[in-house]
């Protein structure tokens, strides 16, 4: 299996890049991410058994898992497929054009002067028209709601997250196109541990608005968890005998409305089935939404551990594709399709053979009984069933856009 993870795509024009340094790099790249998703994986866990102790499946976690939707299309769109899809190639062209001195500049800090201010105003100005038309954003989202005044409340605390997981994945990008794996990986534990925190300090006080405040808290300290390296790496470090770069440069060609409109359509469309499913649960009997929330969690966890495998190798397919290698980039796709598939097809084995042991387990104390467990138990065996089909899809989705054309 580690022979299937490690096999490079043919390395860059240049010198030697810590991506096509071989198969140390990549071993120790997929095992250091894959250790670091692990326990952010098991600190959402324990976020999601705080949630269910303390509000059970009712209206209240209802309301928060309603205004959940905002952070969880933003980290999809932001942090996950969206920004990757665009900024990993974009960067990876960059490096590649500053490896070949292709460019009187560096065209990595032109590529960040460029983008990264006008990238931050859009989030913010939709950020803030987000908390203002929370009300009307939660009146479309679930319009059966019982109690739309929580939910209300919740997603203008969650909106922070348009602007915080938007650096975020912009400094995530960067640093995977530069060969660094870990502190992209550690920011859901930053993120995870934020909401934990302040759950459980300030629940009695604020009830479930307690748990949305965590999510800002939580998705600010995943920017400080990737600024320092952010700043030493991409901002700090010069180029020998070339020198800063003037006005706009060339980097970005992968940026533009061509590619940019394709993209979101893609993430925005895979997204669609949770709009649909919070939409339609609302109109239900309380906790509906709740356990469809706790079934997905736990059901994409295969998925999310196949997944890594293909987040490490991205940037090996992007430069690949940036150097014109496609036949390196193909050979690496089919390996990293065959070993996604087996390790999310073992992971959905499980989930079938074992939701009721496995819900019970996580879930069931506090205010979360054993009627909840019966009823997350069967959703998530009905999700288990599409995780090949998502762990494909994504995986194929990366080189496609690496690309930097839309069709």
């Amino acid at each position: 299996m580690s022979e299937t993870v490690v096999e490079t795509a043919a390395p860059a024009p240049g010198p030697p890049t810590r991506e096509a340094r071989g198969k140390p790099f990549l071993a120790r790249a997929a095992a250091g991410a894959a250790g670091l998703t692990v326990v952010a994986a098991l600190l959402g866990l324990v976020r999601d058994q705080a949630v269910a102790r303390l509000f059970g499946a009712g209206h209240a976690s209802d309301a928060f898992l309603v205004a959940w939707t905002v952070p969880e299309m933003a980290a999809t769109l932001l942090i996950e497929d969206g920004m990757a899809l665009l900024l990993v190639p974009a960067f990876s062209l960059a490096l590649t054009r500053r490896a070949s001195a292709a460019s009187p500049g560096d065209p990595v800090r032109a590529l960040v002067a460029d983008t990264f201010p006008r990238l931050a105003a859009a989030l913010a100005c939709a950020g803030a028209l987000l908390i203002a038309g929370a009300p009307w954003v939660v009146g479309v989202l679930a319009p059966g709601l019982e109690d739309p005044g929580l939910a209300v409340d919740c997603t203008r605390l969650t909106a922070v997250t348009v602007l915080t997981f938007g650096v975020t994945g912009y400094f995530s990008a960067a640093l995977r196109a530069h060969g660094r794996f870990l502190g992209p990986a550690g920011v859901y534990i930053a993120y995870n541990a934020g909401i934990i925190g302040m759950t459980l300090a300030l629940h009695a006080v604020w009830g479930v608005r307690a748990a949305a405040a965590g999510v800002a808290v939580g998705s600010v300290l995943m920017i400080l968890t990737l600024l320092p390296g952010f700043v030493t790496l991409v901002l700090r470090r010069r180029v020998r005998g070339t020198p800063a770069p003037e006005g706009r440069d060339a980097a970005a060609p992968l940026l533009g409305a061509a590619v940019l409109a394709p993209v979101v359509l893609f993430v925005v469309s895979r997204q669609s089935q949770v709009f649909v499913e919070r939409f339609l649960a609302s109109s239900l009997s309380d906790g509906a939404i709740s356990h469809l929330n706790f079934a997905q969690k736990v059901a994409q966890l295969p998925m999310v551990l196949s997944m890594m495998i293909c987040t490490v190798t991205f940037p090996v397919v992007a430069r690949a594709m940036a150097s014109g290698d496609r036949e390196g980039a193909r050979r690496r796709v089919e390996r990293d399709l065959a070993l996604a598939g087996t390790v999310v097809l073992l992971g959905t084995a499980m989930v079938l053979g074992y939701a009721p042991q496995i819900v019970e387990v996580l879930f069931q104390r506090g205010a979360f009984d054993a009627a909840d467990t019966t009823a997350t138990a069967g959703v998530m065996r009905v999700y288990a069933l599409g995780l090949l089909g998502h762990t494909l899809v994504g995986a194929l989705c990366r080189p496609y856009f690496s690309s930097g054309r839309p069709t």
